[in-house]
Formats: structure tokens, C-alpha cells, sequence
């Protein structure tokens, strides 16, 4: 088992909007290089129309001892989630009762089907299975300390001690395991790791970017005879696996049939007797759900007994499973709450409705007499809720507005002005963390009265969850965002399901994105690929017959044509491709990119100072930034104006190259200038929302660099989202009277 291999070529793996069967959607990110985990495999998309041609565009501080002294963001994150998490189980242990549909089953699924019904009830299975520990009480909250605005010291955790990686990485040998993924099964797994490996080697699964043949291998190594294909620690811990890849692809939960067809593919010779394991163990937890579409059943006579009505069976992680019932909860506490005492009066919303216009007034009336908002349109339409936003704080209202990066950070603040200063907006990260925004009440909650958060499908379950129980009751919430772009790099699908349960006021902007850019993505999001007229060169098409032609052509726009026609420098121009591998993914791009920007040896763990680059935080959650310098520390990067310290042994695995990235690691941001590569390779896997996502990047230019031919009017026109499978939108239509 090589280290490429446990790396599996997963940069290019799967993305969120992979199909419901998670064998299509390839592995998770790899464990020795710092995958996205958010991209979809060939994710790619090809051409415009509009002109031709090749030119047509053409040492941080040392930190004091009192900021060493501080906690660091991530692990003020972890305590943020830990302590939400609390909160989450405490509302899954006080709900009430059973569900009360049900299906004649048999067999497994009945004894499955049997184990929901005992949990949700509150019975004790007769082997304690389904056991869960008590819910920590809720720890009694406390006012916030003053937030650091300008954060001088790192940021990233430094991961297990060496002792506990040295061990894990003796095991990992012994088994034939590339020890390179040591760190990152000692953070796994937690304390003890090395242990557990011996006990259950297919726990190596747990590590990401390792694949189930590769689990096997450590374990016949380790093993021997003792272990095949049918041990029940294989086909639990496969199963897990199968959930984790569900979840890259943005499901929350998966048909029990989906997941046994896998398992099967898996060789795991009994699923159903593998899921039960799973569930028993408590690695996953299964639910019942009515059918929606099933038809209603026959009137019975009187006496007789009413059929129950079919359900499907789904499985899912707990995590996930938490956060969706816990989002679905908060949710409708929201909208059955009433407005918080001492707010402004019916007649002071309706005179700053009566002094805006068009969208903007009809999104300030609803904000007024409801608790939860959506709101839906492109780039120019986020001008609404920011004015609404304005309004509000303007009635007195303390008013926060939460956007997806610190690029639509500095967008918003742009909108809002300096006039609106109560406004200002903050990363949903940076409300978590309370690293930002307006910090906590004497409860715990958001110090708010009005929540306002942009790009909103963007939003994955686990932070919406953590985003709506820190909200109080009466506190109005307002999601706006292009349902257009691609979805969330983490499971979920929340603002579609919220807006198609129709369980508040929904609002639609009338206000279109301009120009030749906006005019060609506006036809994009409706199935056409159109011809523009763009005079000024904002669109320009550039035809390549192969790879190794699309990557010259795409350093001779960033280097020269698009700073010489447009204006626009060479490091505020992205570029954007399907994937990360191929001849003219991102690997490939940004080694030439380097080449002719940046050139040098690559003395610090292949980077050198000025080397434009992302940081992997985690999963979807993706940092622009550049290196500054390295030190025995680590890698020192600038994020944002932020300095960052990756330890040398993370450095691997969380920091790439980022002169070039995918479509997925894209969504959210905004660059002046943006060149767009289209591989032939990446034609299968073409779709409308990647295609809408990557084109409308660039605020002033767009340049494609077009090699797949008719692939991409035909994926515009007739290759949609990929669905997800979640229960939100059930959930909340449960708890939402009249939704």
C-alpha cells in the first residue's frame, strides 16, 4: 500500500453535488495532501461564446506572550462546537415520542425498523445497543470575553503530541501502512490510537483519503488468517466509510437500499447484518421516513384497521443526524417565537419600507413580520439584504450580517458603508469562534436582534445547526442567496430544502446582474448558453485543442494578455478548472503558473516566500493567502491579513498552490478577473451549477479557455444539480404548523 495510493487520487474526488450512490462519488479528500474534500470529480465545464483569441484579455511580527496565551482558532472552534453539540443532544434527549408511521416489513428491515421505533421511544434495547451516554448538562453560560479584532499570534493547532504520532506510525509500518498518514490517524482516532488499530485495523478507514482495499491489506498484515472479507469489524467500519463518502457528496442520511447496493459492491457479504452492526455500535443511526410522493390509502370501512403508510428506511451518522433535527428544532422555534420586546413599531418598518423600493421593500415589510426570511438572487441583488440590514440598524435594531468568507466580507462592508457601522459584517466561522461580530448575551446567544446571512447556500447542516441554536427567541433570521451556484461543501442541503418546505416568506429579487458577464450567467441559470456582445472584452473565448496547449494558453492570460487588454494584475486574476488532476487541473496549472510568476526552488516544503496559496482549514473551508516565510515552526502564511502558522507536519496536507483552484473551493468568492479552464477530459462531468459558479467569479473580466466543444451548451441545457438526500425539509414541515 503506497502513499499514492492511500491518497487515491481524491483531489479530484468527490464534491458535494455527487449522485445518491456514494460508490460513484469517489473517496474523500487524500490524507497526505491536503484535499478539498469538496470537489467533484471531473467537475468541469467547457466554453462560451463571445470574441476569440489568445491576447484579446488577455516577516509577520513574533507574537507576544499574552497572544500565545490565547486559545487559537481552531481550538476555539472545537470548544464553540463541543459546547453546541451539548445543546443539540439535549434537544434530541427532550423530544417526544415515536414516530408514529411505520410499513409491513420483514426480515432485517423489520428488525432494523424495530430498533428505530424502541430508541426513538425511549426504551432501552433489550442489549443496550442503541445505548447513548446521558447529555452533559448544559454548562451555564457567561458573557464573552472582549473579541480580538486584529489577531496577531497563529492560528492552527499544532495536532497530537509526537508520542502518540511515533506509536501510531510503528503500527502503521508493522501493517504495510505508508507512515506518512500517522499525524493524521493520531488525530482521528484520539488517544489510544495505536491500540485501536491493533484491536480493529480497518479503523484506518476513519483516516481520510484511505480506501477500503487499502484497509484490508493493513489488516491481513496484521492479522493474518484471523481476519476476511465476511468479520464484522470490516463490515461495520465499511459501512461508516460508505456514510463518510455520503456525506462529501453533501448527503445526511442514505436509502438503506442505496447503502446495502454498495456494501455489496464492497464484498461485504451480509449489508443488512453490517448496518445493524453499525447502528449497535453506535456509528450510525437509522431513521423512518413517510414516502412523500406515496399515494394517500384507501377509506376503510368502519372496524376495519387503517394500512399504515410506506416509509423508507434511511441510515446516517449521528453527527449529521444531530445537526439536522437540532437545525429543524431551532428553526421552528424561530418562527413560532414573537418579536422581541422593546423592538421598533409596525409604523417605523413601514416608513423604511416606504423609503426603499422594488425587492428591497417588500424584503424590509417581511423582515418585520416574520422571524425567518429568504431571499434569493444573484451578485447585485445582495444589495437588498444589506439594505435592509441598514434599515433595520437605523430603527435601532442591533443587526449583524454573516457572509461565507472574508471576501464577501469585504464586499458587504463595501456595500454597507461606513455610515452603518452597527452592521458590520462577519464570517459565519467568525460567529462561531466569536473571533468576530457582535459576541455573546448574558444566555449565551447572539447579541442581535436581526441576523442577515449572504450566500447562504453555502451554508452546510452542522454550521447552520450551530449558526440557528445560537439565535434567541425572537430574533429574525434572514437567508439570502443564488440557489444557481453550487452547493455546500459540507453534508446538506439547507437553503434548498428550506425554501422548497414553503414554511416562510419567500422573496424573489427582480434586480439582474449587468453587463456581459451577468447577462451571460443569468442565461446559464435558466439552461442557455448565450451569445454576448462584450465590447469591452468582459468575455473572451479561447479555443485549445489539448492539455498541455489549455496550460500555456492560461499562463499567457494571467502573465501577460488579461494585465496588458484589461488592466487587471496577475494577482488578482484566478484562475478556475474542473479538478485538481488532469493535464490542466490545478496541479498541473499551478506548477506552470509558479513557473513563470514565482519561480524558485521550493526550499520550504515545495513553497517559497510570495507563492500565492490556499489554506486548507478543513473540509470546504478554504483560506487565500500567501507565503510569507518559514521558520522551525512551521510554514508562515498571510490569510486575509491574518498571519498563519501550519506546523511543518500539516503543511502537506493543508496548503496548496492557489493561482489555481476548483469550481467548489471558488464559490463564495469574487475576483476582478477570472480565467476559466475547460480540459477536455472534464466533459463528462460537466453541470449547470458548476458551469453558473465558475463564469460569474470575475467582477470585471472573464476569459475561458475552451477545449470540450459541444459538451458545454449541452450540460448547460440539460445537466442539472445532483440531488442530495436530507431530511430538513420533512423535519420542518413536521414541526411548522399550516407548512
Amino acid at each position: 500500500m503506497s502513499t499514492e495510493s492511500a491518497a487515491a487520487e481524491n483531489e479530484s474526488g468527490p464534491g458535494p453535488d455527487a449522485g445518491p450512490d456514494p460508490e460513484t462519488s469517489g473517496a474523500a479528500p487524500e490524507a497526505a495532501g491536503g484535499g478539498d474534500g469538496a470537489e467533484a470529480g471531473a467537475d468541469g465545464v467547457n466554453g462560451v461564446a463571445g470574441a476569440t483569441g489568445a491576447d484579446a484579455a488577455g516577516q509577520p511580527a513574533e507574537a507576544g506572550a499574552e497572544q500565545a496565551a490565547k486559545p487559537s482558532e481552531a481550538e476555539a472552534e472545537l470548544a464553540a462546537q463541543r459546547e453546541l453539540r451539548e445543546r443539540i443532544a439535549q434537544r434530541k434527549a427532550a423530544k417526544e415520542g415515536p414516530i408514529a408511521a411505520g410499513t409491513k416489513l420483514s426480515g432485517t428491515a423489520a428488525d432494523l425498523l424495530a430498533a428505530v421505533r424502541a430508541v426513538e421511544s425511549g426504551e432501552k434495547p433489550a442489549a443496550a445497543v442503541f445505548a447513548q451516554p446521558e447529555p452533559a448538562p448544559r454548562p451555564a453560560a457567561a458573557p464573552a470575553p472582549p473579541r480580538p479584532r486584529t489577531p496577531a499570534a497563529p492560528v492552527v493547532d499544532a495536532g497530537p503530541d509526537a508520542d502518540t504520532v511515533a506509536a501510531v506510525r510503528a503500527v502503521l509500518v508493522e501493517g504495510g501502512a505508508p507512515d506518512a498518514l500517522a499525524p493524521a490517524a493520531a488525530a482521528e482516532l484520539g488517544e489510544g490510537a495505536e491500540e485501536l488499530l491493533r484491536e480493529d485495523p480497518w479503523q484506518l478507514l476513519r483516516v481520510t483519503g484511505v480506501r477500503p482495499e487499502q484497509a484490508d491489506g493493513f489488516a491481513r498484515a496484521l492479522l493474518g488468517d484471523a481476519c476476511g472479507p465476511d468479520d464484522e469489524r470490516r463490515g461495520r467500519a465499511v459501512t461508516v466509510w460508505l456514510l463518510e463518502q455520503a456525506a462529501v457528496a453533501g448527503h445526511t442520511a442514505l436509502d438503506l437500499s442505496v447503502l446495502s447496493e454498495a456494501l455489496g459492491r464492497r464484498a461485504v457479504p451480509d449489508p443488512d447484518e453490517a448496518v445493524q452492526s453499525a447502528a449497535a455500535g453506535g456509528d450510525a443511526i437509522l431513521f423512518q421516513d413517510p414516502v412523500a410522493d406515496a399515494p394517500e390509502p384507501e377509506p376503510v370501512a368502519e372496524g376495519e384497521e387503517e394500512p399504515e403508510r410506506p416509509v423508507r428506511i434511511l441510515v446516517g451518522l449521528e453527527r449529521y443526524a444531530l445537526a439536522e433535527e437540532s437545525l429543524a428544532d431551532g428553526v421552528a422555534r424561530l418562527i413560532n417565537s414573537a418579536a422581541k420586546d422593546g423592538g421598533s413599531s409596525a409604523a417605523d418598518w413601514e416608513a423604511a419600507a416606504a423609503a426603499a423600493s422594488g425587492t428591497t421593500a417588500e424584503l424590509i415589510r417581511a423582515a418585520a413580520a416574520h422571524r425567518l426570511v429568504l431571499h434569493t438572487g444573484g451578485e447585485a441583488a445582495r444589495a437588498e439584504p444589506l439594505a435592509l440590514a441598514s434599515a433595520a440598524a437605523g430603527l435601532g435594531l442591533r443587526v449583524c450580517v454573516a457572509v461565507h468568507s472574508a471576501d464577501g466580507r469585504r464586499r458587504a462592508a463595501a456595500l454597507l458603508g461606513a455610515d452603518a457601522p452597527e452592521t458590520a459584517p462577519a464570517t459565519v466561522e467568525g460567529l462561531l469562534t466569536q473571533a468576530q461580530g457582535p459576541g455573546r448575551d448574558a444566555d449565551g446567544a447572539l447579541a442581535v436582534d436581526l441576523l442577515v446571512v449572504l450566500d447562504a447556500p453555502q451554508l452546510d447542516v452542522d454550521a447552520a445547526a450551530m449558526l440557528v441554536e445560537l439565535l434567541s427567541d425572537g430574533t429574525g433570521l434572514v437567508l439570502s442567496g443564488d440557489p444557481g451556484v453550487l452547493g455546500s461543501a459540507g453534508p446538506g442541503r439547507v437553503f434548498g430544502d428550506l425554501l422548497a418546505a414553503g414554511i416562510c416568506p419567500r422573496l424573489a429579487s427582480r434586480t439582474p446582474d449587468f453587463g456581459p458577464i451577468g447577462e451571460l450567467v443569468s442565461g446559464i441559470g435558466i439552461g442557455e448558453l448565450n451569445q454576448v456582445a462584450a465590447p469591452g472584452k468582459e468575455v473572451v473565448i479561447v479555443p485549445v485543442r489539448d492539455g498541455a496547449e489549455a496550460v500555456h494558453r492560461t499562463v499567457q492570460l494571467v502573465a501577460d494578455s488579461v494585465p496588458r487588454a484589461i488592466g487587471v494584475p496577475a494577482e488578482d486574476t484566478q484562475v478556475i478548472t474542473p479538478g485538481h488532476a488532469g493535464a490542466a487541473g490545478t496541479r498541473a496549472l499551478n506548477a506552470a503558473l509558479k513557473e513563470r510568476l514565482n519561480p524558485g526552488p521550493g526550499r520550504f516544503g515545495g513553497f517559497d516566500p510570495g507563492d500565492r496559496v490556499v489554506h486548507v482549514a478543513g473540509p470546504g473551508r478554504i483560506r487565500p493567502g500567501r507565503v510569507v516565510g518559514a521558520d522551525a515552526e512551521g510554514l508562515r502564511l498571510e490569510c486575509d491579513g491574518e498571519p498563519v502558522l501550519v506546523p511543518k507536519e500539516q503543511v502537506e496536507r493543508a496548503v496548496r498552490h492557489g493561482w489555481a483552484v476548483t469550481g467548489h473551493q471558488a464559490a463564495g468568492l469574487r475576483w476582478p478577473a477570472a480565467v476559466v479552464v475547460l480540459p477536455g477530459d472534464a466533459a463528462a462531468a460537466l453541470s449547470r451549477p458548476w458551469v453558473y459558479t465558475a463564469f460569474g467569479r470575475g467582477e470585471r473580466h472573464l476569459s475561458v479557455v475552451h477545449g470540450v466543444e459541444a459538451a458545454l451548451p449541452r450540460a448547460v441545457a440539460e445537466v442539472a444539480a445532483k440531488p442530495r438526500t436530507t431530511r430538513l425539509q420533512r423535519l420542518v414541515r413536521a414541526q411548522v404548523p399550516g407548512a
